[in-house]
């Protein structure tokens, strides 16, 4: 089957949207299909061989933070020539409502569509006043995927329809299988995130280390993500400052290696959220988790079961979450031999614990 796929963000920024669409296109592959996905990247970006380009894609606010996108008559035309060149059997159009490639393509695209919404945003007034412009083009839709109960409520009550709810899927052998690294062992909390996009919660984070590191002196904080990594610390005290270590962008593979290391994962993200695939990433490496309590999150998270909430935006309560996390936890102390963890329990909970027999108690 000849499949098209069409990613609305900038294949060079990532992002769980990306690589949903990375993920999902490889499988395929692997199973036999022609793929090509089609996506905004900039020129000098490396693409896998099945992505094509449809040109550098501009910043633009969107649901609570700034997506980079492609539209316009020349993005109108490659979507066009896509189309031509790949005689597709079916075409899946990620965020269809974006003011992206996915629209475009639900204009200009004839046969099967199939629809992936991955926004959550209850109160989306500009969702709401382009309902008219983007009526013709959802009619269009054969089937409608949701990624979490909460983006098909968004589809739901903004642009009326329904879809079937399918959760995103990751490759849990690729993070449980990943080695440890030493520097990133002992004592570690880590970030992965856009340092400079606020909804993300990094300064949440920052707010709450001086606690944490009352607690755990310690601790140290590893955050991956691009951004301003002065204007990150600003706000810490300098003796602190020392305490947080920046690791810019990396790869997939150093994303499962970091992972793997850190002891405690946390996820202070304030809004706009459908799902929240970095949490089950951050599981399937054996992390233990906390996040904020965001109904997404909550729900990836079992209500709390499977990892810790604390209530959105307050940096006291993740603080005081970040500390219990340590000291409830059953068998943990750090020794940076790189031990493989295994899921235990602890005061009804199912924290991951070190199972190399140095650590062990």
């Amino acid at each position: 089957m000849k499949i098209g796929i069409v990613c609305p963000y900038s294949w060079d920024v990532p992002g769980g949207v990306q690589f949903h669409i990375r993920d999902l296109a490889e499988h395929l592959i692997r199973l036999g299909h022609e793929v090509s996905v089609l996506a905004p990247a900039d020129d000098e970006t490396p693409l896998p061989p099945y992505v094509v380009s449809a040109g550098r894609a501009v910043p633009v606010p969107y649901n609570g933070s700034v997506a980079r996108l492609n539209f316009g008559f020349l993005s109108a035309a490659r979507v066009r020539r896509w189309l031509h060149d790949g005689t597709f059997d079916v075409i899946h159009i990620h965020e269809p409502t974006s003011p992206s490639l996915g629209l475009l393509t639900c204009w200009a695209a004839q046969g099967p569509i199939v629809a992936t919404f991955h926004t959550s945003n209850p109160k989306s007034r500009a969702m709401i006043a382009a309902y008219p412009i983007l009526q013709p083009a959802l009619e269009k839709i054969s089937a409608r995927i949701a990624v979490s109960e909460y983006a098909r409520r968004t589809l739901v009550e903004h642009l009326g329809g329904d879809a079937v709810v399918i959760p995103n899927g990751v490759d849990v052998d690729f993070f449980a299988k990943a080695d440890a690294k030493a520097e990133w062992q002992g004592q570690t909390i880590g970030f992965i995130g856009r340092i400079d996009e606020p909804r993300k919660g990094l300064p949440v984070l920052m707010r709450a280390l001086p606690k944490i590191l009352a607690g755990r002196p310690d601790a140290r904080l590893l955050v991956a993500g691009r951004g301003d990594e002065e204007e990150a610390v600003a706000a810490l005290p300098k003796e602190m400052r020392g305490r947080v270590e920046f690791l810019g962008m990396v790869s997939d593979e150093d994303k499962a290696r970091l992972l793997r290391s850190v002891d405690l994962y946390v996820a202070p993200n304030t809004g706009g959220e459908s799902f929240g695939i970095i949490l089950v990433e951050a599981m399937s490496a054996g992390a233990a988790v906390l996040a904020s309590d965001l109904d997404a999150f909550a729900q990836v998270l079992d209500q709390g079961a499977a990892g810790e909430l604390f209530a959105n935006e307050d940096a006291d309560a993740l603080a005081s979450a970040a500390v219990s996390c340590w000291g409830t936890r059953s068998g943990w102390t750090s020794c940076g031999c790189g031990g493989r963890r295994t899921y235990g329990a602890s005061t009804g909970r199912r924290w991951p614990r070190t199972s190399c027999r140095c650590t062990r108690r």
